[in-house]
């Protein structure tokens, strides 16, 4: 298969401005990301930005970025931007996030099997919820799985409730699974979801993929058990370099 990983990166963000260029034990954050995903099966990967510097600074290592429009409404839409921009025909196109500097390949290559199987359209990740502090978290966004691992709905708020114990203990009588925002889609697909309009569920948890649930198209799903760690203030920061230095 030919199997293209593009990864979105804005140098604007309210709380870490030019957070794709923040130096992380020598090398910038976006660096990290490319280099993880070169290790994928992927035929290529490919930094689509909206901004110079960073254009210029992937091509300065050796990867291969575009330049794509400042205001794009979600990453989803930079990512099509930059698949057309690219002119080759892929099979699978892996919307990889650029602030998730030890993104492991192995989790790229998770989401690249389940297009083995024709029906697929898109492919995310889960991975079991271990505290709950994890369990609680409205950042750490849970979903609720079918008997074929297709994604029913995510929620920021933990799914399904426990009536009849409480939350204390939900963890000790049921599997909770969260979800990593690693994202594969077949192009066809890709084009079709940046047509959709905001659906009430997703502006309500605030979470783009309900959007195309209550589109009916169907999600996936790939468990993993790698931890990421991924980037939005200076504490994640620091948090990453403690984990460089581990």
């Amino acid at each position: 298969m030919h199997n293209i990983g593009i990864i979105p990166a804005r140098y604007a963000s309210t709380r870490l401005p030019g957070k794709p260029l923040v130096d992380l034990g020598g090398k910038s954050m976006i660096r990290r990301v490319v280099e993880q995903a070169s290790q994928a099966n992927l035929s290529r990967v490919v930094v689509a930005t909206d901004d110079e510097r960073i254009l210029e600074h992937v091509l300065t290592f050796g990867g291969e970025a575009v330049l794509t429009h400042p205001h794009h409404p979600s990453g989803t839409d930079r990512v099509w931007e930059a698949y057309e921009h690219l002119g080759t025909p892929a099979d699978c196109v892996v919307n990889i996030q650029g602030d998730e500097p030890f993104v492991h390949p192995a989790q790229i290559n998770a989401l690249l099997e389940l297009f083995a199987d024709a029906n697929t359209q898109i492919a995310t990740l889960v991975k079991p919820v271990l505290t709950q502090e994890e369990l609680l978290s409205p950042h750490l966004p849970k979903v609720v799985l079918g008997a074929h691992g297709q994604a029913l709905y995510f929620s920021r708020h933990p799914v399904p409730y426990l009536r009849q114990y409480p939350q204390q203990d939900w963890l000790q009588h049921h599997r909770y699974l969260r979800h990593i925002g690693l994202y594969a889609y077949r192009p066809a697909v890709l084009q079709q979801l940046t047509q959709l309009q905001p659906a009430p569920l997703e502006l309500a948890e605030s979470l783009e993929q309900l959007r195309w649930l209550t589109h009916g198209y169907s999600i996936h799903t790939a468990e993993t058990e790698l931890e990421t760690i991924g980037i939005d203030t200076s504490e994640d920061v620091q948090r990453a370099l403690a984990y460089l230095q581990a």
